[in-house]
């Protein structure tokens, strides 16, 4: 019973947090409609985080499905203030047109709850798991980059580019290099050379050899983290998921601030950006929690 109320409160927490995401669309209704997302939000991730525990016998069901009840119980109230700071921003919703350090503070809010959650597990299980601690590296770099995007029309857009390259590379190195999957790095080649070319004809000046180098860089992290879930295999982990959802949400998103700086206006592209960003983001840290998660398991039994 507790792991199906769980589920539940989560689908309705990404629900939630999707319509949330989305809430500057222009209605009459504006402000009543940021109140309730909030509200839902809130009470959807409370529903899914604290649920009653598993009786004994469900525990004793199989050990991937106790694995994962543990899981969802013990991380899911590390990442209230991401949601809660996740909300803040969308709320406010700060115009761009005047860049400040407040605003830049308020974006890079949910970033620095990620940190948080990583840090929550322990500085000795960073220490020992280096995985985890590239992405506590990515995040910060991360938030580097966003806080530099704030201030992009006055000159800054290179170097958030920057950061988030060497983002990516860290990512890349937190998920590492087994197993190889040619199939799916021959894929992700082919979206990132597409990528490129419909990008190509509107590039000019180190733009054109900038935005391939980061193509190149976002699509080989994309791969690694693909190649880590083998679905086929039947030797995925809920975190590898994660992490593959995680990097394919943020190369959307990416692609999206590509096309809304140097194609075409997107509509609706700052909500698409951020709301894929912080998602990206989440996953891509929750998926470093899988040793961890395991050494609490043993521990348990």
């Amino acid at each position: 019973m507790s792991r199906h109320i769980s589920a539940d409160g989560w689908l309705s927490t990404v629900g939630y947090f999707t319509l949330f995401c989305f809430n500057s669309i222009n209605d009459p209704f504006k402000t009543i409609h940021q109140w309730l997302c909030w509200k839902f939000c809130c009470f959807g991730f409370y529903c899914g985080s604290w649920s009653s525990p598993k009786t004994p016998a469900a525990i004793r069901h199989d050990s991937s499905n106790k694995l994962t009840a543990v899981k969802v119980k013990s991380e899911g109230p590390k990442l209230v203030p991401f949601f809660k700071a996740t909300c803040v921003y969308f709320v406010l919703w700060l115009p761009t047109s005047s860049p400040s350090w407040f605003s830049a503070l308020i974006k890079c809010l949910p970033i620095f709850c990620l940190w948080v959650f990583l840090l929550a597990h322990g500085i000795n299980f960073l220490v020992a798991h280096r995985s985890a601690s590239r992405i506590l590296a990515g995040l910060i770099f991360s938030a580097v980059g966003d806080a530099f995007l704030i201030w992009q029309e006055q000159g800054y857009f290179v170097h958030g580019l920057l950061m988030f390259a060497i983002t990516h590379i860290l990512y890349s190195s937190a998920f590492g290099m087994k197993p190889l999957d040619l199939k799916a790095g021959f894929a992700m080649t082919l979206v990132s050379s597409f990528c490129y070319t419909f990008l190509y004809s509107y590039l000019s000046g180190p733009f054109t050899y900038l935005v391939a180098v980061y193509i190149a860089l976002i699509g080989f992290m994309g791969w690694r983290a693909i190649a880590g879930v083998q679905l086929c295999n039947d030797l995925w982990t809920w975190t590898k998921l994660s992490a593959c959802i995680g990097a394919v949400l943020f190369m959307v998103s990416d692609l999206t601030i590509a096309v809304n700086k140097f194609c075409f206006p997107v509509p609706y592209s700052r909500a698409i950006i951020m709301a894929t960003y912080y998602a990206a983001q989440m996953l891509i840290a929750l998926s470093a929690v899988e040793s961890r998660d395991e050494e609490d398991f043993k521990k348990r039994n």
